[in-house]
């Protein structure tokens, strides 16, 4: 249904974030806003070792501290019947059977990471709780670690899991290996790149955090959590670990301070913190501190890459070969296995025609932090592989990168990747042409020579990008006209900060032709929002935006049903337009407020049920949308200190339709910004030797500062998706895919001139030091 002209669309407008009211005047509502009168806190006992036995647990002196109630340990889980952690993701193709070890609450028998809890103590007060937890006294025999990944894959390392030889978890292979190895021999040039995918903490604003609470009339456990994908931790919880029904558990979100992946997943403490709420009938709280959530939330990326491009004498692209070595941590956490295999291989490639591709990756354990998906899982790392290996082929053939991209970018649709994944239409071309100009390209040996008279390297890099947005196929929506007069939205995706209190009104306000401020938005509950399945992979708008239309043209078409007997009109005979019925033969109306009301009112459906008015759909779609976009970044290097400027970044990218631009400039903004923090700061280092968390801290781990960000350059142009009625692309993790490879093809430009021709990331100011010292 089309609104009349006469009422402006929502769709295309850019709207502030309504929800930013109360986000900046501090009303908002976080897990530590929630009332804490009459709760219980429960703490964790985390394992100070990376790897080592658990000779014993005794609690007689922890037991006697005053305004301690009860610690669980793994000993009293298991008595329960309480299951391990589930990896959802282990159905993935391998060539020998995947090895999943048993991930329990809290560690049993042995410790394989620092931060792994051992024990989960429940008191009268957060004090009383941290002082129990040190007079734990847990008894260890110190194991050899293994931390680093390539020490964990050699032959002779110490085991982290017996059932694990080599400390392999998965084989992973894709592709057509003959074919690449064949255009590899009779390629005019192969280039060669080893490189390091560097491991980072996602770093939310709000560390997790969570409530339980049982219900003993109902029967029912309520966790109350910072994060997302509440149907999918409450069905994991409930079928895997404690084995119930998934109506015994309710689980509710609040307002969440970021996520980006990692919350998305069931953790460890959820479960003594729900198992004690229902021994002890109170409500407890655990809420994590900055220093405990770098040592238990799941990390991401670490993975380890030789990769081969064989290219023909004229530098077109023959052939991709990928061998990567995929740091899993200690567990295969929730979604882990999927990242650096399927999720990756759907964006090998990038936006170049490559005939043949092989993919060959080894997930290996290590004895650190689980890894699990994080702003792009596995597209980041494909595309930054692709990306620096097309640099490298553009200096070893000393052709321009801009040239060498064109001469080989995908550029009739569809088109199918080296690995089978098609690609339903796009402007890739089209992307790199505007970013040229966007960027000044012309204007930059000038830029350079400036730089050059202050004593600075200055480098320009560019970057293609193709993300490979689906996420969870399918998605439910309901939308109900509520007693009070207002329109309620449930959608079964859910927002972690993305704007979905405004983007998906704007979406119903265009469709039934009433104001944005008439709509309500429900989310993250599992029993308000009948089914779900979160927001990763950049799924919501597109997932969640074809079920909320099909949701909204079922209302409407109830609407119009009940319009047409109300009115003494056939249905078909009815127009529709500003949120009203008419018949067009004369000024009888009715608006969807009107028809609402009648059908709440037995009398006026004729006796007969009135459930009122409201459209309900769930869709199945199982498409993949391709956001992509080419990006340019300028960078100056302090010859003396090393010190990187970024001095400009520019971003020509393709979301398809924009529901709304400035909340599409504002998400591609977050991600650039993370892109650009992994590849010159964020590194989460451990200790080789013993495991421990080096950078444990923002003492030591560092995020990019708003000094560290110039003015970003944002134009959009975009084709839209024929996959979806909207016509969108998901932006939400756009920016971190493409970032890292732009910064970094930008700062080993700045320092070919020294035969420079890799750097890994992060690319510190002391890493490029030690390089122009080398030089």
């Amino acid at each position: 249904m089309t609104p009349s002209a006469a009422r402006a669309k929502e769709c295309g407008r850019s709207r502030r974030r309504v929800e930013d009211l109360r986000f900046v005047t501090g009303t908002g509502t976080y897990i530590d806003d929630l009332p804490a009168e009459g709760q219980l806190v429960g703490h964790v006992l985390r394992a100070p070792l990376a790897h080592a036995r658990i000779l014993g647990i005794d609690l007689t002196a922890a037991s006697a501290m005053p305004g301690v109630v009860r610690i669980y340990t793994a000993a009293d889980l298991l008595a329960e019947g309480i299951g391990p952690l589930p990896c959802v993701a282990a159905g993935i193709p391998s060539v020998d059977p995947i090895r999943v070890p048993p991930h329990h609450a809290l560690a049993h028998e042995r410790v394989r990471h620092v931060g792994e809890p051992v024990a989960f103590v429940v008191a009268d007060s957060f004090e009383a709780a941290r002082d129990t937890a040190e007079a734990i006294d847990v008894s260890y025999d110190d194991l050899p670690t293994a931390v680093l990944i390539e020490d964990a894959a050699a032959e002779g390392a110490e085991q982290i899991w017996p059932d694990a030889p080599g400390n392999v978890a998965f084989r992973y292979r894709r592709g057509d290996a003959a074919a690449v190895a064949g255009a590899l021999a009779r390629a005019a040039h192969v280039v060669t790149l080893e490189l390091d995918n560097n491991r980072v903490v996602a770093a939310p604003l709000e560390p997790r955090g969570a409530i339980a609470r049982y219900d003993a009339a109902e029967d029912r456990l309520l966790l109350t959590l910072s994060g997302a994908s509440v149907h999918d931790i409450r069905d994991q919880l409930c079928a895997d670990v404690f084995r119930v029904a998934p109506d015994r558990l309710h689980v509710v979100t609040p307002d969440v301070g970021g996520g980006f992946g990692p919350k998305n997943i069931p953790y460890p403490e959820y479960v003594p913190l729900l198992l004690a709420a229902r021994d002890l009938r109170r409500e407890i709280r655990w809420i994590s501190d900055r220093s405990e959530d770098f040592l238990s939330t799941a990390q991401a990326r670490a993975n380890r890459t030789r990769a081969s491009l064989a290219l023909d004498a004229e530098g077109r692209f023959l052939a991709l070969e990928v061998e990567t070595l995929a740091d899993m941590g200690a567990y295969l956490s929730a979604l882990g296995p999927a990242i650096p295999t399927t999720s990756a291989a759907n964006a090998m490639g990038g936006v170049y025609a490559i005939p043949a591709v092989h993919l060959a990756v080894t997930g290996i354990y290590t004895n650190t932090v689980p890894i699990d998906a994080y702003r792009g899982a596995g597209k980041p790392e494909a595309n930054y592989l692709i990306e620096r290996l097309v640099d490298l082929a553009a200096r070893r053939l000393a052709i321009a990168p801009c040239e060498l991209r064109r001469r080989n970018i995908v550029s009739s649709f569809p088109s199918v990747s080296g690995l089978g994944i098609a690609i339903e239409r796009g402007a890739f071309a089209a992307n790199l042409d505007r970013a040229a100009t966007v960027s000044d390209a012309a204007g930059f040996p000038a830029r350079r020579e400036e730089a050059a008279r202050r004593g600075r390297l200055a480098g320009r890099g560019l970057a293609c990008f193709l993300e490979t947005a689906r996420g969870a196929p399918g998605e439910w929506a309901r939308v109900r006209f509520e007693p009070g007069g207002d329109v309620s939205i449930a959608i079964g995706t859910q927002s972690n900060g993305q704007g979905h209190e405004t983007t998906f009104p704007q979406i119903a306000a265009d469709r039934l032709g009433l104001p944005l401020e008439a709509f309500r938005f429900v989310q993250g509950d599992t029993r308000s929002v009948a089914k779900g399945k979160g927001h990763g992979g950049a799924r919501s708008l597109y997932q969640g935006g074809a079920a909320l239309v099909a949701a909204l043209d079922d209302l409407l078409a109830k609407a119009r049903a009940i319009a047409a007997r109300l009115l003494q009109a056939s249905p078909e005979d009815l127009a529709f337009a500003d949120g009203a019925f008419s018949t067009g033969r004369d000024s009888r109306r009715l608006t969807l407020g009107e028809i609402a009301e009648a059908a709440s009112d037995p009398e006026q459906m004729g006796g007969g049920p009135a459930p009122g008015l409201s459209g309900e759909a769930e869709t199945t779609l199982d498409a993949i949308t391709f956001p992509n976009g080419c990006h340019v970044a300028e960078v100056e290097i302090d010859r003396e200190t090393g010190e990187i400027a970024l001095t400009r970044y520019c971003a020509v990218d393709d979301y398809g339709t924009l529901v709304n631009p400035l909340l599409t400039e504002g998400q591609l903004q977050g991600g650039i910004v993370q892109g650009i923090g992994q590849a010159i700061c964020e590194h989460t280092a451990y200790d080789p030797a013993s495991g421990q968390l080096i950078a444990g801290s923002f003492m030591d781990y560092r995020l990019p500062r708003a000094a560290d960000i110039p003015d970003l350059e944002i134009v959009f142009q975009g084709v839209p998706s024929a996959s979806n009625p909207l016509g969108v692309k998901g932006v939400g993790q756009a920016g971190a895919i493409a970032a890292p490879q732009t910064i970094v093809n930008a700062v080993v430009d700045a320092l070919a001139c020294l035969g420079v021709t890799h750097l890994d990331m992060p690319i510190t100011s002391e890493a490029v030091w030690r390089a122009l010292r080398s030089g």
